[in-house]
C-alpha cells in the first residue's frame, strides 16, 4: 500500500511537471532563445557592423581605451556638432570599437563607434541593433515594460515549478548524470524512449541553470510587484547638466580616479536632467554588480566630487537587484562564461521543445507498426488548450514588433 501511495503521489508531481512544460510550450521556448541570442548579442552585432570592430591591441589590459576619454568625446562631438552626448563607452571587449551614444537635435539617439586607439570615428550607426531587438524582445516582447515585463516574468513560475518536480518524477535522478542515452533501433516505441532519455539527461545537466534562470525571472516580476530597490541616493544639490570639452573632461576624470582608486572605468555619463553632472562608472571590489553600482559623481563647473558610490556599500536588498542582470545574462566575467550562458540556453530551449515531444509520444495513439496517427501540432495544440491561444498571442505580438522595429530600420 506505501509503494502504490509513492507511486500516486509521484503521479500526481509528473502531472504538475507536464503542465508547466506543457502548456506555455510554445511561448517558453520563445522567449527562451531570445534570451539565448541576448547573451551574445554584442558579438551579434560585431559580426554584423565592421565599424563595430577593432583590433585586439587597440585596448589595455585592463579593457579602458588607450585614447583619453577626453578624446573619445572631442572625437564624437566633431562627428555629431550640435548633438549631445549621452554616454562614453569602453569597448566591449579587446576586439570591440569605444561608442558613445548621442543625441541630435531631433531627440533621436544614435551610436558613434571610434578606434579606442586613435579615437578616430569609424562608424555611425542606429540606436538600434542586434543587442536591443533581443534584449527588449525577452524582457518585455517590446511592448511598454509595465505591460511586457509582467508577462514574461510569469515564465519564471512553471520554469520553476519544472525544476522542483523534476527531483520527484526522476526517481534517484543523481544516478543519471553518466546515464548517456542510446539510440537502440528495431524496437518498438524506441523514439519515446529514446527521447525521455535524451530530456532527462540534458535536463540533469541543466538543473542549476534551470534553478538560476527561474530565480532571477521570478526576481524581476517582484520588482514589478513594487519589491525593487531602491537605488543609491543621488547628490542632493542640483549641478549643471554638463557636456564638458575633451580636455575638462580628462581632468574630471583623473579627479574621479583619485576619489576612487580601485575603480576601472568602463563608462562616462552626463544625466541630462537633475541631478546633472559628470557620472565615471566602473567595476571595482563589489562581485556581481552593474558599473552603475560603482560611481563617482562630479560637479563639472568646478571639478568638484559630489559623491562616490562603493558597490560593497550597499544594501543587501540593492545588490540583489544588481546581481539579477549579471546572473541572468551571464555577463560577469567575460566572454567565456557568456557562451556557457549560450550553450546552456540552448539546451533549455531544446528542453522546452523535448518536453513537447514527450507529450506527443506518450498521448498520440499509433497504429500497429508504431507511427502515430495524431499530428505533432495538432497533439500539441490540444494539449495546451486554452493556454495555446495566450501563448501563441504573445508570441505573435512580439515577433510583430520585432519586424516592424527591424523595417523602421531599413
Amino acid at each position: 500500500m506505501a509503494g502504490r501511495g509513492a507511486q500516486k503521489g509521484r503521479s500526481r508531481w509528473w502531472i504538475v511537471h507536464q503542465w508547466a512544460g506543457l502548456k506555455l510550450s510554445l511561448f517558453l521556448s520563445f522567449i527562451l532563445l531570445t534570451g539565448t541570442l541576448a547573451t551574445l548579442s554584442h558579438e551579434i552585432d560585431w559580426l554584423i557592423d565592421p565599424g563595430l570592430r577593432a583590433y585586439p591591441e587597440s585596448t589595455r589590459a585592463d579593457g579602458a581605451p588607450s585614447a583619453s576619454w577626453g578624446q573619445l568625446m572631442d572625437a564624437a562631438k566633431a562627428a555629431a556638432p550640435g548633438a549631445r552626448i549621452e554616454r562614453l563607452s569602453a569597448p566591449y571587449s579587446g576586439w570591440f570599437a569605444a561608442e558613445a551614444i548621442v543625441l541630435d537635435t531631433n531627440g533621436e539617439r544614435f551610436r558613434i563607434y571610434m578606434n579606442p586607439e586613435t579615437a578616430q570615428v569609424q562608424d555611425t550607426a542606429s540606436w538600434f541593433n542586434a543587442q536591443r531587438l533581443f534584449r527588449e524582445l525577452h524582457r518585455h516582447l517590446m511592448l511598454p515594460t509595465r505591460i511586457g515585463i509582467p508577462i514574461v516574468a510569469f515564465l519564471s513560475i512553471p520554469m520553476l515549478a519544472s525544476f522542483i518536480t523534476a527531483f520527484v518524477v526522476y526517481k534517484k535522478w543523481w544516478r543519471g548524470f553518466f546515464r548517456l542515452p542510446k539510440w537502440r533501433p528495431g524496437r518498438r516505441g524506441e523514439g519515446r524512449r529514446f527521447t525521455g532519455d535524451l530530456h532527462r539527461f540534458a535536463g540533469l545537466w541543466c538543473l542549476w541553470f534551470v534553478g538560476l534562470i527561474g530565480i532571477t525571472g521570478l526576481w524581476y516580476l517582484i520588482e514589478w510587484g513594487g519589491g525593487n530597490a531602491r537605488p543609491a541616493p543621488r547628490p542632493k544639490a542640483a549641478i549643471a547638466a554638463a557636456n564638458p570639452d575633451g580636455a575638462a573632461l580628462d581632468t574630471l576624470v583623473a579627479t574621479a580616479q583619485a576619489a576612487y582608486p580601485n575603480l576601472r572605468i568602463t563608462s562616462v555619463y552626463f544625466p541630462p536632467k537633475k541631478p546633472g553632472g559628470v557620472v565615471v562608472m566602473g567595476q571595482a571590489d563589489a562581485w556581481l554588480v552593474r558599473e552603475r553600482a560603482n560611481s563617482v559623481w562630479l560637479d563639472a563647473d568646478t571639478g568638484a566630487v559630489m559623491q562616490v558610490f562603493r558597490g560593497e556599500d550597499h544594501t543587501v536588498h540593492q545588490r540583489i537587484s544588481e546581481a539579477a542582470d549579471p546572473l541572468h545574462f551571464g555577463q560577469w566575467a567575460g566572454f567565456g562564461v557568456r557562451l556557457i550562458w549560450f550553450l546552456f540556453g540552448l539546451v533549455l530551449t531544446g528542453l522546452a521543445v523535448s518536453g513537447v515531444v514527450i507529450y506527443w509520444l506518450r498521448i498520440a495513439p499509433a497504429d500497429r507498426a508504431g507511427v502515430r496517427t495524431a499530428g505533432f501540432m495538432r497533439a500539441t495544440w490540444q494539449g495546451m488548450g486554452r493556454f495555446g491561444y495566450a501563448a501563441m498571442l504573445a508570441t505573435l505580438v512580439g515577433l510583430c514588433l520585432a519586424t516592424l522595429a527591424v523595417f523602421q530600420q531599413i
